[in-house]
């Protein structure tokens, strides 16, 4: 670690997931959130923290896992309903849909400004994102998500900037980057665990049907994880986040 580095991590320490009471957890497809952040929602919702799912692109091109047959629209309106179910689970009932086109089919600015009109009307204190700067990551969902993500979380505070969305200005103090590979804050889930596993097997059938290979690989995978995750912060069982505060999300290069 360099001086710098150092010197930063005491001068304005990163805040932690949990210190905040109104999350937005913004997803690039149905079932991201869960699998990505999903016992720390369910954390979160357990303590009476105010959360809203905000689910950016409609799904419809799914997986090979997919109902045979099944059209793009009907398979956009099942991601849907599993999505609520999915929330309902995890102990959330505010969902929200941009209904944007799965695969990129979308400009920039559509996503920019749902995102940022959902900010502003919700409030949140804390954005949770795909992190966009994950080096195996090529799905352009969740790479755009992240990166408009993180631009609505810094820009936020700015009320003229946010009028260009469309939008009011929201007191955004930090954001979250799941499905990262750099975590410096984790949330212990041992206890909550159970119901992510049950939000994304059990209610998102048609992306993971019963003892599909993808369904048991990403099972296991996300077990040992938290147990990896859960050592490094001497947790038990954890899922780790990349966070950023409102001071590090511009002109600190170390952050």
């Amino acid at each position: 670690m360099s001086l710098t580095r150092l010197i930063l991590r005491f001068a304005a320490p990163v805040p932690h997931p949990e210190q905040f009471d109104r999350v937005l957890m913004i997803g690039p497809h149905p079932d991201d959130i869960e699998i990505g952040a999903g016992a720390t929602a369910a954390k979160l919702a357990a303590q009476g923290k105010k959360i809203c799912m905000l689910i950016c692109t409609d799904g419809r091109f799914g997986t090979a896992n997919a109902p045979n047959g099944i059209s793009g629209d009907a398979l956009a309106a099942l991601r849907m309903e599993e999505a609520r179910a999915s929330a309902r689970m995890l102990g959330i009932t505010d969902v929200r849909f941009l209904g944007l086109r799965d695969g990129a089919g979308y400009t920039e600015e559509e996503l920019l400004r749902g995102i940022a009109q959902t900010v502003a009307d919700f409030q949140p204190e804390i954005l949770f994102a795909p992190d966009p700067f994950v080096r195996g990551e090529s799905h352009a969902d969740h790479l755009r998500v992240g990166e408009a993500a993180r631009q609505i979380a810094c820009f936020a505070p700015y009320d003229g900037i946010m009028q260009t969305y469309g939008a009011a200005a929201a007191q955004v103090k930090a954001v979250a980057y799941y499905m990262t590979a750099y975590p410096n804050r984790y949330v212990a889930t041992r206890k909550t665990m159970d119901q992510q596993m049950k939000a994304i097997f059990d209610c998102h059938l048609s992306q993971y049907p019963k003892d599909c290979a993808d369904a048991n690989a990403i099972r296991t995978y996300l077990k040992l994880r938290s147990i990896d995750f859960g050592i490094r912060s001497l947790r038990g069982c954890a899922e780790g986040f990349r966070v950023q505060g409102a001071l590090h999300m511009h002109c600190l290069p170390e952050a």
